[in-house]
């Protein structure tokens, strides 16, 4: 498996993003989850993406099942910041220090690990300053908890104002042919500070890989029925994109999920993308990605295939998308 670096933390190049197994999507199936991030680990896979308000709490308790007895193979990442009563109402964002340094120790205990590889602060406070919140991050380092710090969906004056307090490792970000708003200011910040990228949704919370075309098929509580790009009005417009996509992927012999993330981990050694999935032939499938390697002319046509300007709806109902770029 090839290794890439976030501002020195190894990791493998493809990730495994754990939320789904837990949460929003579909049904849970634990004995399926735990046999798909079992076999991840024996394909090389390094680094896995958690938080403690997927499930909530539920899927930091099964990561740390999946990894006792292997822990030293492990990068584990998990995040705080989304306050999640335990029968998921949404409280809102918190970043202050009391709340980061309890949130820490809940984490490690459902994990059932003494330290926390790369903790991330999932969405910034608007009510407390950033510097208060990595100051109680930093504290966290000192002390052993945690070994690196990461932030999600920061706007670049606030990485910039975090990294100042605390170095940050990575920043985890949405990245995919669908969304690729970060490449104007956020991934050159990004680079000019030395921070790798952790790409969640790579392929579009499901779209790209071209096995959802009716929003209507997805279970009633999939949270895809909240985004905008899911909405009848929308989804067609969409659906024209990922066929193009997939007539490329079928000149390439590659599924259309295969052909997205070989573009993503095109697109730097400072990226890493973690693709979710719940299911052992979805990651074997994911995994064959990275032996694809596409020439500057067959990624143009890619790009040419699904522009960036195409894509309609936003990637975020307006409530969640009040809690990004900030």
């Amino acid at each position: 498996m090839e290794r890439r670096l976030l501002a020195g933390l190894e990791v493998s190049a493809l990730g495994l993003g754990c939320m789904g197994m837990s949460d929003h999507y579909g049904v849970p199936d634990d004995t399926e989850s735990l046999a798909t991030i079992r076999r991840a680990l024996d394909s090389g896979v390094t680094l896995l993406d958690t938080a403690d308000m997927y499930g909530p709490f539920t899927n930091e308790r099964l990561v740390g099942r999946a990894v006792a007895g292997r822990r030293d193979e492990v990068v584990v990442a998990t995040k705080f910041g989304i306050e999640r009563l335990p029968d998921g109402t949404v409280k809102g964002i918190n970043g202050r220090p009391e709340y980061v340094r309890a949130a820490c120790d809940a984490s490690l205990l459902r994990l059932g690990v003494d330290h926390i590889d790369l903790y991330y602060q999932h969405r910034v406070d608007r009510q407390v300053p950033i510097e208060e919140t990595w100051g109680a991050l930093s504290e966290l380092v000192a002390a052993g908890k945690v070994r690196h710090l990461g932030i999600s969906e920061a706007a670049p004056g606030t990485v910039r104002r975090a990294h100042a307090v605390h170095p940050i490792t990575a920043g985890q970000y949405e990245y995919s042919l669908f969304t690729r708003d970060i490449e104007d200011a956020l991934l050159p910040t990004l680079r000019e500070l030395g921070i790798g990228l952790v790409a969640y949704s790579p392929m579009g919370r499901g779209l790209l890989t071209g096995r959802i075309a009716d929003t209507d098929a997805l279970p009633s509580h999939d949270v895809r029925h909240l985004s905008p790009r899911f909405r009848r009005e929308n989804l067609e417009a969409n659906l024209a994109l990922v066929d193009a996509l997939r007539k490329l992927a079928a000149d390439h012999g590659v599924t259309a999920a295969q052909l997205s993330l070989a573009w993503l981990l095109a697109r730097g050694t400072d990226v890493v993308p973690i693709p979710g999935t719940k299911r052992r032939a979805y990651l074997d499938e994911n995994l064959q990605a990275l032996e694809l390697e596409l020439t500057g002319e067959q990624l143009a046509a890619i790009e040419a295939a699904v522009p960036a300007a195409a894509v309609a709806g936003e990637r975020y109902d307006p409530p969640r998308m009040a809690t990004v770029n900030i």
